[in-house]
């Protein structure tokens, strides 16, 4: 999973688009003090950066009298957002992006551990389920309010130093990369190139914590905790079991990240070609790019899940747990095993809870990101005006 700052153009000046860059950073300061007071909502400021206008020949040349007319008098105001990333630092990225996967994975923990019990191959008959809020009812009913949120603990320490590295080594690929191929715009192939890097870190991270999320999740689960389940596994399977599924979530990912991408970039053009901080475009744009990416690669996702849990059944039906590999390893085993227990349609079991997952997975990802990256280098910018004005008096 993700913002604009993933696919953002190069800041464009005001002759480019037609926009005041004080109007445009005194709306986003005002968008993130009244996010910060209410979760969600439009205001008429907010409205009115929703459509930025684009005016005629005339009309440029008065925003462009106006510009330079109140250029003192914008200085000391809110910066315009376009420009704040250029000198946001790389331990921003990473609070910021700790902080936004953080929220993701927690606030969407229930639907996950619906997507993985529907992924299941042979699952009990008391775990089968006819759809998402079927499951989340039936979970609920029979196995105690707090069942859907068991593994939450191991999920959110490996989310927050995960997504930290994932947006830092981003930021940083993205800018050395469009340099180098497109200097001075935003180049497409940098994006793709620095994402699918970053997703090499991602995953080192947060393989581990998917490996115990995972196990924790299934019906019937037997560890009873998060140690308990990782003392289990270093003993039964060895530490290389944490890492079984990593070579196919690099396979999922790399292909997720080009889609999220592409569908991202395509809709920030419709939606926000200016590319100012706007939180509904970043959303929205985020949980359609996410739901795109999601339904494409749920063959995959069917196949890691698989190399997680290792279930029993299916290790029982394909003949593992009494041959000389007691274990399902490696992709393509895990392909084989998906295709001889469930058919073509197997590889799409739980497709409809991951695309519900991921939509509003990657809209909080991105949103909180951008906010929270804002925020930080809006105040480090203050800072620095104000260490730069005592210096001078």
């Amino acid at each position: 999973m993700e913002a604009d700052g993933f696919v953002r153009r190069r800041r464009m000046t005001a002759e480019t688009t037609g926009n005041d860059p004080g109007v445009a950073g005194a709306s986003a300061g005002a968008e993130v003090r009244w996010l910060g007071g209410r979760f969600w909502g439009v205001s008429e400021s907010i409205v009115g950066s929703l459509t930025p206008r684009v005016g005629g020949e005339t009309e440029l040349q008065n925003v462009n009298f106006i510009c330079s007319a109140q250029d003192a008098q914008t200085e000391d105001s809110e910066p315009d957002y376009e420009g704040l990333p250029q000198g946001a630092s790389t331990s921003t990225h990473m609070l910021a992006g700790a902080v936004a996967g953080i929220m993701e994975h927690c606030l969407m923990f229930p639907i996950d551990c619906v997507k993985t019990r529907m992924q299941s191959l042979q699952p009990d008959p008391a775990a089968r389920y006819r759809n998402v809020m079927d499951a989340l009812r039936r979970i609920i009913a029979t196995e105690g309010v707090l069942r859907p949120l068991r593994g939450l603990n191991a999920t959110a320490i490996g989310a927050g130093p995960a997504h930290a590295l994932y947006f830092a080594s981003y930021e940083k690929l993205k800018k050395t990369l469009s340099d180098l191929i497109h200097p001075g715009a935003n180049s497409h192939l940098a994006n793709g190139a620095a994402g699918c890097v970053a997703t090499l870190l991602h995953d080192a991270a947060m393989n581990p914590a998917e490996v115990v999320k995972q196990r924790m999740q299934m019906y019937n689960s037997p560890y009873s905790s998060v140690l308990d389940c990782v003392r289990a596994v270093c003993q039964k399977e060895g530490a290389a079991a944490f890492y079984r599924s990593y070579t196919t979530q690099l396979t999922m990912n790399v292909p997720f990240q080009a889609l999220h991408f592409m569908t991202y970039e395509y809709l920030q053009e419709l939606l926000n070609p200016h590319r100012q901080y706007n939180p509904s475009s970043h959303m929205l744009s985020g949980a359609l790019a996410g739901a795109v990416a999601a339904a494409a690669t749920t063959p995959l996702d069917v196949c890691k899940t698989l190399l997680n849990t290792q279930e029993s059944p299916a290790l029982s039906s394909s003949g593992q747990s009494q041959g000389a590999h007691r274990h399902i390893s490696g992709l393509s085993h895990a392909f084989r095993t998906v295709y001889r227990l469930g058919g073509l349609q197997g590889f799409f079991k739980g497709a409809q809870a991951r695309v519900i997952y991921q939509m509003p997975s990657t809209a909080i990802s991105w949103s909180v990101y951008e906010f929270f990256k804002y925020g930080l280098t809006k105040r480090q910018h203050d800072k620095r005006k104000m260490q730069q004005s005592e210096a001078e008096s």
